[in-house]
This record gives structure tokens, sequence and C-alpha cells, in this order.
């Protein structure tokens, strides 16, 4: 079966220092080149926008996986940083790490989790549509 996923994007303003919105559904998100790359820093950059899909995606599989396992967990965090190499002549976004934050777990089963964690990784689908293009680990996994 195939999926089809639509986003309506608006842009105004010429390269860098313009600025746009993006339609989702019913909802509207505000994006810009950022600051540190020369742009307005208005709303969300492309950068961010990729490791925040990234992020929705591990995280309920990493949710998912953890109730498989019979892991207790009543939520998660995910501090998520990507990293942009080169910049400016040969920008590539080059490393993207998830370092998970299990709410409600036991850490008597920190290896479990360890092991959750890299499952996650290896199952989320966008990042596996990414992994051939950038490094995509997981940091360090913590229990709260």
């Amino acid at each position: 079966m195939d999926l089809t996923f639509a986003v309506q994007a608006t842009w105004a303003g010429v390269g860098i220092q313009g600025e746009g919105e993006l339609k989702v559904g019913e909802h509207r998100f505000s994006y810009s080149a950022p600051a540190t790359m020369g742009g307005k820093g208005i709303g969300a950059s492309p950068e961010n926008l990729l490791l925040a899909a990234v992020s929705a995606c591990y995280s309920g599989t990493f949710m998912r996986i953890l109730k498989q396992k019979h892991l207790p967990g009543d939520s998660l965090v995910i501090h998520a940083e990507g990293v942009v190499e080169g910049y400016p002549e040969n920008a590539k976004y080059a490393r993207i790490t998830v370092n998970p934050i299990i709410q409600g777990g036991d850490a008597e089963h920190i290896q479990d989790y360890e092991d959750a964690a890299q499952m996650a990784r290896d199952r989320c689908f966008i990042g596996r549509t990414l992994r051939d293009y950038l490094t995509y680990s997981v940091g360090t996994v913590q229990i709260e």
C-alpha cells in the first residue's frame, strides 16, 4: 500500500533573506534560514524540520518497542542534535544523534532500554531513509 503526504510551502524573499510558511494539515509554521547561516532566524529552519521529522518518527517507534518488550515507560523525551558540516561552500547535513530519556522507566533494565533505543533507530522509517546519506546514531539513553 502506498501512502501520500502533502505539505504546502510558501516563500517570499530572495535566498536566505526570505521567509516562508508551511501548511501541514490545518497547522501553519513559519520557517527561514537560521541566523547562524545568515538567514532571518524566523520560526523553524529546514535543518530543524529535518531533525524534527527524525525525532518524531523515532519517538513513536521507540515507545511502540518499549510496549512490545513490556518495558516500563510513561513517556519519552528525545533530545536530538543535527550537525551540518562544510558550511558554506560544501554544506552537508552530516550527523543526527538522538538522546532518549525514558520517563517512568526502570533503571535496573538500562541495557534493555539501550537495546530498544538502537532497535528504534533501525526501525524508524524516516531515519532509515536518511541513514545512507548521513550518520544517524543513538547517544545517551537516560531513565527518569
